[in-house]
C-alpha cells in the first residue's frame, strides 16, 4: 500500500465512469508502485518521455503512448479497484501529476482506453451516443444514489459527500507554473550578474550594459555548464562593487525573456538610450493583431500578457494588454487527415515537391487556397497540381501577349464607316460592312470586359487580403485568368492599353502569393523595377457596375429560365421578357401571373 494518490477534477459528476488511473512518468510513486514485472518497461518509458517538450506531450492530434504499473487504486465513490498506468499526455505540472480517468466523457482519456483496450463506462447521458465520448452535462447514470440528478447538481452533491467523508475537498487549481529564467546554452541573452567570492552576486551596473556575449568557435557542452563556460576571458573580470576578482554569470536567459517584450523594441528600434520611448510605445501600441500558432496562447502570450502587466504597473507604457486580438492559423495535415510525423511516415517535403518541377510559388499557393487560414486542411495532391497550372496558363498568357505583334509594333486600325458613307451600293458590300462593324462592336465589349474583370478583381483581392481571405484572394485571380482566357478568345490581344494594364495589375495582385513567377513576369512585361516595390492597384467604381443583370424565372417554384436584362428596364419590361420566353411560355399556358 502506498498511501493515496491525490488528483485534480473539475468534474467529480463522472467519478463512476473512472475505469483506470494515469499518473505522470516523472510522478514521485511511479517508483514506488511499479511492480517487478513491470518495472523495465516503465523505466524505458520514463526515459523516452523525458526527451520530449511538454509541447510535444500535449499535442492533440499525437498518438497517445503508455505503460502500465502494475499497480491498481481503489477509487473512493465506489471502491472499486482500477488499473494504474503511466502518460506522458499527463505533466507533473498540471494539477497533481495524476488523473481519474474518465474515458467516456475525456477525449484524451478515451483515445488512450480505445488504444489500450480499457473499459469506457458512461455516467452521463445526453444527446450523444454511446459510443461517443462527451462532456457535455445531462443526466446522471449507473452512478448509484445519484441516478436521475442533473450532472451540474451532482457534481456538488458528490463533492460535498466525499468532503464528508474526509476524501475530498473543494479547490481552486491553477494552471500557471513557475518559469525557470536561466538556460546552459550560448545563444541567450546574457544574464548581467558578476559573482564575487566577497560581495555575492553582484548587477552589473548600468554604464557597463549591455553584456555581450563572445564570440565563440564551440558551441557543444563543457560539462561545466554552459558552452560559456569555457570562454574564461569573458567570464574572468572585476567586482563592480569591491574591485576584486570575479567572474560573469554563465547561465543566459530563456527565450521568452526576449520574445516577452521584443514587441515594444519594434516601436523604437534605433534607441540606445533606453528598451524604448515611452512616447513611441503610446503611439504604435498595443498591437493591434497577434498571428501564430495555438501553442503560443500558452507560452509565450502568457509571458508578454506578465510583462506588459509589470510595465504597466511600472508607468513605464500606457496599457496593460499586449495584443488586441489574437488570430491562430490552422495547420496543414498530411493527406490521410493526421498531423505530419516522421514515426508515421506522412510527411510532406517542399524539397522533394519543387524537385518534382512545380516550384515554390505552387507549393506557397497551395497552402493558402487549401483553405481558411484559420482552420486545418489536409494537403491535397490534386490541389496542388490545380495552383501548377493556373500559374503554367498565366505565364503563357503573359508570354503571348509580349510575342504578340501588336505589342511590338503598334497598329493603327482604319475607321470603320457605314456603307453609306464609304459609297457601298451593292448587297454584297453592305453585308461586308455591317459583319466588319460587328466585329468592332464585339472587340470593344471585350475592352470593356478587361477592365471590368480587371478592376473587379483588384477590390475582391484587396478586401479580401484585409479579411486574411488568402484562399478566396487567390479564386479571384484564377476566376480572371479565366475571364482574360475568354476575352482572348472572343477578341484577341489587340487591344493593347488595356491589355497591358489588365496583365500587369494581376501581376500585381498574384505577388505576395507567388513572388517568383510574378517578378519574372513583371519584367517579361516590360517592367524594370521589382514588382514587390510598386504601388498597389486601386479600383473605380464605375467599372464595377453592369450593364445588364440576370433575371431568374420561375414557374410555380421551378425555374425556368434566366434571362439578361438591362438594369434600367422597368417592371411591364421584365415580365413581357419573362412571357415571350419560350420555356417560361411553355410552362405558363393560359394561367394568369400573380
Amino acid at each position: 500500500d502506498a498511501g493515496a494518490i491525490s488528483v485534480f477534477t473539475t468534474r467529480p459528476d463522472t467519478l463512476f465512469g473512472a475505469t483506470f488511473m494515469v499518473l505522470a512518468p516523472e510522478h514521485e510513486l511511479v517508483q514506488k508502485i511499479t511492480t517487478k514485472e513491470q518495472k523495465t518497461e516503465v523505466d524505458s518509458y520514463i526515459k523516452q518521455a523525458q526527451a520530449k517538450s511538454d509541447v510535444e506531450r500535449q499535442e492533440t492530434n499525437r498518438e497517445k503512448t503508455g505503460v502500465f504499473t502494475g499497480a491498481y487504486a481503489i477509487n473512493p465513490i465506489n471502491d472499486e479497484k482500477i488499473p494504474v498506468w503511466i502518460a506522458d499526455y499527463v505533466l507533473t505540472g498540471y494539477g497533481t501529476g495524476a488523473i481519474m480517468a474518465v474515458p467516456a466523457h475525456d477525449e484524451r482519456d478515451f483515445e488512450f482506453a480505445q488504444k489500450f483496450d480499457l473499459p469506457v463506462v458512461r455516467v452521463v447521458q445526453n444527446a450523444a451516443t454511446d459510443d461517443e465520448c462527451t462532456h457535455d452535462e445531462g443526466k446522471m447514470i449507473s452512478s448509484g444514489e445519484y441516478d436521475g440528478m442533473q450532472s451540474e447538481l451532482a457534481r456538488e452533491k458528490i463533492t460535498a459527500d466525499l468532503a464528508a467523508k474526509g476524501v475530498a475537498e473543494e479547490k481552486v487549481n491553477y494552471k500557471i507554473r513557475d518559469w525557470l529564467i536561466s538556460r546552459q546554452r550560448y545563444w541567450g541573452a546574457p544574464i548581467p550578474i558578476i559573482h564575487c567570492e566577497v560581495d555575492g552576486a553582484v548587477p552589473v551596473p548600468a554604464d557597463q550594459l549591455p553584456v555581450v556575449l563572445p564570440e565563440l568557435t564551440n558551441f557543444q557542452p563543457t560539462g561545466k555548464g554552459s558552452a560559456l563556460a569555457g570562454a574564461e576571458d569573458w567570464i574572468n573580470t572585476t567586482c563592480p562593487k569591491c574591485g576584486g576578482p570575479a567572474k560573469r554569470e554563465t547561465d543566459t536567459m530563456d527565450g521568452f525573456a526576449c520574445s516577452s517584450w521584443y514587441f515594444l523594441r519594434f516601436a523604437d528600434p534605433h534607441n540606445n538610450e533606453e528598451p524604448f520611448s515611452k512616447e513611441k510605445a503610446k503611439f504604435w501600441l498595443p498591437v493591434d493583431d497577434y498571428i501564430g500558432g495555438a501553442e503560443h496562447a500558452v507560452m509565450h502570450l502568457l509571458y508578454a500578457r506578465m510583462w506588459t502587466k509589470v510595465m504597466f504597473d511600472a508607468g513605464l507604457i500606457e496599457f496593460d494588454e499586449p495584443f488586441k486580438a489574437l488570430r491562430n492559423q490552422g495547420m496543414i495535415l498530411a493527406p490521410d487527415g493526421r498531423k505530419m510525423s516522421k514515426s508515421w511516415g506522412n510527411v510532406i517535403s517542399p524539397d522533394e515537391i519543387i524537385e518534382q518541377g512545380y516550384g515554390a510559388d505552387a507549393i506557397r499557393l497551395m497552402e493558402l487556397f487549401i483553405g481558411p487560414w484559420n482552420q486545418e486542411a489536409a494537403w491535397s495532391v490534386e490541389g496542388m497540381g490545380g495552383c501548377f497550372r493556373f500559374l503554367q496558363r498565366l505565364w503563357t498568357l503573359v508570354q503571348e501577349f509580349v510575342e504578340e505583334d501588336s505589342y511590338r509594333h503598334s497598329k493603327l486600325d482604319l475607321p470603320v464607316l457605314s456603307a453609306r458613307q464609304a459609297g457601298v451600293e451593292s448587297s454584297r458590300d453592305i453585308s461586308f460592312a455591317s459583319e466588319t462593324q460587328n466585329k468592332l462592336d464585339s472587340r470593344l465589349r471585350g475592352n470593356d470586359g478587361l477592365l471590368q474583370t480587371t478592376h473587379k478583381t483588384v477590390k475582391k483581392v484587396t478586401e479580401d487580403m484585409h479579411s486574411m481571405g488568402f484562399n478566396t484572394a487567390i479564386a479571384a485571380l484564377m476566376a480572371m485568368t479565366n475571364d482574360l482566357y475568354k476575352i482572348k478568345a472572343e477578341n484577341g490581344l489587340t487591344d493593347r492599353e488595356n491589355w497591358t494594364t489588365a496583365l500587369q495589375t494581376i501581376v500585381q495582385l498574384l505577388a505576395p502569393f507567388a513572388p517568383h513567377i510574378t517578378e519574372e513576369l513583371w519584367n517579361d512585361l516590360g517592367q524594370t523595377s521589382s514588382v514587390h516595390s510598386t504601388e498597389w492597384p486601386t479600383w473605380d467604381e464605375k467599372y464595377l457596375t453592369s450593364d445588364t443583370m440576370k433575371i431568374v424565372v420561375q414557374v410555380n417554384g421551378k425555374v425556368r429560365a434566366t434571362l439578361n436584362i438591362a438594369t434600367d428596364s422597368s417592371e411591364e419590361a421584365v415580365l413581357e421578357a419573362a412571357k415571350t420566353n419560350e420555356k417560361v411560355a411553355a410552362n405558363l399556358g393560359d394561367n394568369s401571373i400573380k
